[in-house]
């Protein structure tokens, strides 16, 4: 461990000490309920965190201080009532009992969120300007409500207390009420509350004064703030240095969380939680600018995953605590992972930013690698524990992320594990996926299972294909098939698929087929592959054009993604089309020629291009689970009751002693979906072999 000594260091905030440097910062989870409590859910999600050696944490991500601003359509938790302190009192014991510490982030959205909800609320900001993000319409807020709402955080800042929470970090970021006023972007006041330096930093000062009256010097109060919004007229780095420095000097500031970059544009938003496309800590010059100007301590959580690159941080001074937040949902047991030597069996967050999309479209965060994070409380666990029962052997067919998740799960349980995979490496679909410019990272998720497959003696045959004679030859007690799919390109014939007349973004990105010097992408599914697809052609040096059926190339890739491919198609000069259906594909000449159907109109155009390439999913690969249904003991069914309710499935009871095997699928050889639900089949379904 004293490779890492730097990040085991205790810290002092305020008058609390932490037990290390290592936080898990405030974000938005989509876990509160009934009215925006903490849930048992919600208190087993960071008790995990806790139980695994996190310091701190600061949870709740625009958690709402007051009745009018929205919190219903994110399910963030609400501290405008009482009601919430005896759920803050649960959360609070199950932290501390681990030896954590736990805040919260109290905010007004101000123009930032919905109005078309719950309370359909009337939105404000300093001048009625509306956010581009969420497209509300807002008020110009009146001298009343800013007096309410400083109350409002007063009372939020002491049911946090009362609830025995460790502190509050007032959120100033993001575009959010309090830095709505000291952005002359939003901010175009002349009275009291706008205009110079002072006055838009009045309603800041206000609400930490009427924070520090109601919680006193002993109860930690914190700040997060921007680094620079990266925008023209809004607020530069020195900017935020001054207004840093402004309220440092006030004495009523415990800590500065800083981060880099506005995000009241879908551009800026990008920025807040880095993808996978941007190097290391791409603003930990900020945190440490504005370190240098403040004497409370400065956390920065910014694409900060890797234990080695916190350290690194950590002893170069630049900042006094490290956030890894998504490292924390991608394996909450990293920091005792460290402790214990095991820093091979960290799983590291790839930047995927499944967890953040799907908060911006107002779904539970979720980690698109470990199926257990936020569903300790159905009983997923993060820590396989021995089978109790028979030692089995388990046959897997597939080496993608299902098929991976399947053996390891099923070798933690002891058992013995049997894996083929046709192709000469493990992966499947990530494996393709991690060949786009924008997505290489997505390899991490398969060197992780590599070394966990290794580190489990699991019986790994690559260029293997398994069929129904060399599976029985086997005398299996269960077999998973994972064996994925195929590119649907037959769904319809005109596409001349059989013909070869298009090809699918498979054939492109794993080589088989060169990319052409002309190229249409028809992606009709809007998720990463088209969009990588088209992409990587572009890269290759091709004249591309992305056209789909739905309302925008991209759809349904999310709010931190979409606009880092757009930035690259753009600059790589590709057309993007939306509202036309590829209805036929013929050949002329050496030349294609695409026929496109206007979705509302019916009208044709046509584009002659050398390469149709076409993003329509994945058709599931049947044919040995068909083989293999009627000679298994189950028919191959999955008792869905049993596995929605996360129970074992019935047929495991049964002995298969000289009697058939157990037969299960899985992933998309059931069903097309995603790399987070084939590892949920796997996990959900496996942990009680």
């Amino acid at each position: 461990m004293s490779q890492f000594d730097a990040m085991f260091q205790p810290i002092q905030i305020g008058k609390l000490t932490i037990r290390n440097r290592v936080v898990s910062t405030a974000h938005a989870e989509v876990y509160a309920t009934d009215g925006g409590m903490t849930t048992d859910r919600y208190v087993k999600y960071y008790e995990e965190k806790a139980k695994g050696g996190c310091g701190l944490c600061i949870c709740g991500g625009s958690s709402v201080v007051s009745i009018d601003s929205p919190q219903a359509w994110w399910s963030s938790v609400n501290l405008s009532t009482d009601r919430i302190i005896p759920h803050f009192q649960n959360l609070a014991d199950a932290v501390h009992k681990h030896g954590g510490k736990i805040m919260i982030q109290i905010t007004h959205m101000g123009r930032r969120s919905r109005w078309d909800g719950y309370h359909w609320s009337t939105l404000l900001s300093p001048s009625g300007i509306r956010e581009p993000v969420h497209r509300s319409t807002c008020k110009t807020i009146e001298d009343e409500e800013i007096t309410r709402i400083i109350g409002d955080y007063a009372q939020a800042a002491r049911r946090a207390k009362d609830g025995g929470l460790d502190g509050v970090e007032l959120s100033a970021v993001h575009q959010h009420l309090i830095d709505q006023f000291w952005s002359p972007r939003v901010n175009k006041r002349t009275d009291q509350w706008g205009g110079s330096f002072e006055n838009r930093m009045r309603f800041g000062l206000e609400v930490l004064k009427a924070v520090r009256a109601e919680v006193g010097d002993d109860f930690v109060v914190g700040m997060r703030i921007c680094g620079d919004e990266f925008h023209p007229d809004g607020l530069t780095h020195d900017d935020m240095k001054q207004i840093a420095a402004y309220y440092d000097a006030t004495g009523m500031v415990d800590f500065f969380g800083v981060i880099g970059s506005g995000c009241d544009t879908h551009n800026t938003l990008a920025n807040v939680i880095p993808n996978m496309s941007y190097p290391p800590e791409p603003f930990l010059h900020l945190a440490a600018g504005i370190k240098e100007v403040v004497k409370a301590p400065v956390i920065h959580a910014q694409n900060i995953k890797d234990p080695n690159q916190a350290q690194r941080i950590l002893e170069g001074g630049y900042v006094d605590m490290v956030g890894m937040t998504r490292a924390h949902i991608a394996d909450p047991h990293i920091i005792a992972k460290i402790k214990m030597g095991q820093v091979d069996q960290i799983r590291q967050c790839v930047g995927a930013n499944y967890c953040i999309d799907r908060q911006y479209q107002g779904l539970d965060v979720l980690c698109i690698q470990n199926a257990a994070t936020s569903r300790e409380y159905m009983g997923l666990p993060h820590i396989i524990e021995k089978t109790q029962g028979a030692l089995r052997k388990v046959v897997i067919v597939g080496g993608g992320p299902a098929g991976m998740e399947a053996a390891r799960v099923a070798a933690e349980r002891g058992h013995q594990v049997i894996l083929f995979e046709a192709k000469d490496q493990l992966g499947g679909q990530i494996s393709t996926a991690a060949k786009a410019p924008q997505r290489d990272q997505m390899a991490g998720i398969t060197r992780w299972y590599q070394l966990e497959l290794a580190r489990l003696n699991v019986d790994v045959r690559l260029e293997t294909y398994a069929n129904e004679d060399a599976i029985k030859d086997l005398n299996p007690d269960i077999v998973v098939l994972a064996v994925g799919g195929r590119p649907f390109l037959e769904q319809v014939p005109e596409w001349g698929a059989d013909e070869g007349l298009v090809v699918s973004s498979w054939d492109v990105l794993d080589g088989k087929v060169a990319p052409g010097k002309n190229v249409l992408v028809y992606d009709t599914i809007c998720e990463f592959s088209g969009m990588s697809v088209a992409d990587y052609l572009s890269e290759k040096g091709a004249k591309v054009e992305l056209v789909t059926d739905d309302v925008k190339p991209g759809a349904a890739v999310g709010g931190t993604t979409f606009p880092t491919y757009y930035r690259s198609l753009y600059a790589k000069e590709v057309i993007m089309t939306s509202d036309l259906a590829l209805h036929k594909v013929y050949r002329e000449g050496d030349q294609l020629v695409a026929v496109l159907e206007n979705e509302y109109t019916g009208q044709m155009e046509e584009r002659v291009v050398d390469q149709v390439v076409v993003e329509n999913g994945v058709r599931p690969d049947e044919a040995l689970y068909y083989a293999l249904k009627h000679q298994s003991l189950n028919k191959g069914q999955i008792d869905v009751d049993a596995l929605y309710a996360i129970k074992p499935q019935p047929c495991l009871s049964e002995s298969t002693q000289g009697a058939a095997f157990i037969l299960f699928r899985i992933g998309d050889c059931t069903a097309p979906r995603n790399t987070h639900a084939a590892i949920y089949d796997a996990l959900r379904l496996c942990k009680d072999f």
